[in-house]
């Protein structure tokens, strides 16, 4: 009896060790199952064949009213007719992007944020902070570069200087009493006028706001003396007398002020500052819905009636493709972090 007991002992545990690995088989196969068929319901949700099935965010890393809000609005406005789902726009504004933009990177990949692109962080921040929350080059995904976009330096007319030459002379006269706005620190508001005063040789005191309209209401109030203004806005304060233009940020005089000199023209040459806006979106986003995307606003863009649209603004259409935009963040990089260097620019 004994004997018996201590065989079946022996069979019954050789079958228990059977069942087991039986079991974990099954259970294997199951979750193998499992995350195939998982998989295959993500990948489906960010198929262009049916992308996008819900509202997707355009995330405007600045307050409402601004170029970079403008654009982010133009680009929603198209998808939403092309696609027939809701492209809505959030602003964040604050810290001069830098949050915002570090939102929509750790946000993800499926398509369903998205970031207005504005080269305050994405290529000014970098150049000049110590530390990056993210990697303009290895986390986002660029989609299109929208436009770009030249400014006036515009001073309140209590400021004696109708030109660049006079500007000089009076902020030489008067070190540290003129104050400039920007949309922030990193901005290119912020380094265009930082390339600026290391060209004239002048130095002025630096106001941060958290976007253009902000601190367009202070220089028409005269609580700072200066900023870039975009063309549009520009042009009309002009008219109106409530401000005056220095010279263009541009390589070129614009079609909109043909009368009105750039920075380069008045001494300070190879001088130029552009703002610019497109669309990225988070690094891994599948990309047949980056190529999607950029085909919709591509065609859009070109159409006469958006070009005349942009260029009666004051914007340069831009229209570079995904890789074409790749390379200009790059460019724009590398041209910050030289002027960061040489004029010791930092936050």
């Amino acid at each position: 009896m004994v004997y018996f007991i201590a065989s079946d002992s022996k069979k019954l545990t050789k079958f228990l060790k059977e069942i087991n690995a039986y079991f974990k088989y099954v259970i294997s196969l199951l979750i193998s199952l499992g995350c195939v068929l998982n998989g295959q319901l993500v990948w489906g949700q960010t198929t262009p064949q049916n992308y996008p099935n819900k509202t997707v965010k355009i995330i405007v890393p600045f307050a409402p009213g601004g170029p970079t809000d403008v654009q982010g609005r133009w680009a929603a406005e198209q998808l939403s007719q092309a696609l027939g789902q809701a492209f809505i726009v959030e602003n964040q504004g604050g810290a001069g992007g830098v949050p915002a933009t570090d939102r929509v990177v750790k946000s993800v990949p499926d398509g369903y944020t998205l970031l207005a692109g504005n080269p305050g962080p994405l290529v000014v921040a970098p150049a000049i902070r110590g530390q990056m929350p993210y990697n303009t080059m290895t986390d986002l995904e660029p989609i299109m570069l929208i436009a770009r976009s030249a400014s006036c330096v515009a001073v309140h007319p209590s400021v004696p200087a109708r030109n660049v030459k006079e500007f000089i002379a009076y902020a030489k006269a008067n070190p540290g009493k003129i104050n400039y706005g920007s949309p922030g620190i990193g901005t290119i508001g912020h380094l265009g006028m930082e390339r600026f005063t290391f060209q004239a040789g002048i130095v002025l005191n630096h106001v941060p706001y958290k976007g253009a309209a902000q601190y367009l209401n202070d220089l028409l109030a005269g609580h700072i003396q200066v900023a870039f203004i975009q063309f549009s806005p520009c042009i009309q304060q002009i008219k109106q007398g409530k401000l005056f233009s220095l010279g263009a940020t541009s390589e070129k005089r614009s079609s909109l002020l043909p009368d009105m000199p750039t920075i380069a023209e008045q001494g300070l040459s190879g001088y130029a500052s552009y703002n610019w806006n497109g669309l990225l979106a988070p690094k891994g986003t599948p990309a047949p819905i980056i190529n999607r995307l950029y085909e919709i606003l591509s065609t859009q863009l070109a159409t006469k009636e958006n070009q005349d649209l942009f260029i009666n603004q004051g914007h340069e259409p831009g229209n570079l493709t995904p890789e074409g935009y790749r390379k200009f963040l790059q460019a724009e990089l590398n041209k910050n972090a030289e002027l960061a260097k040489a004029a010791n620019i930092k936050e």
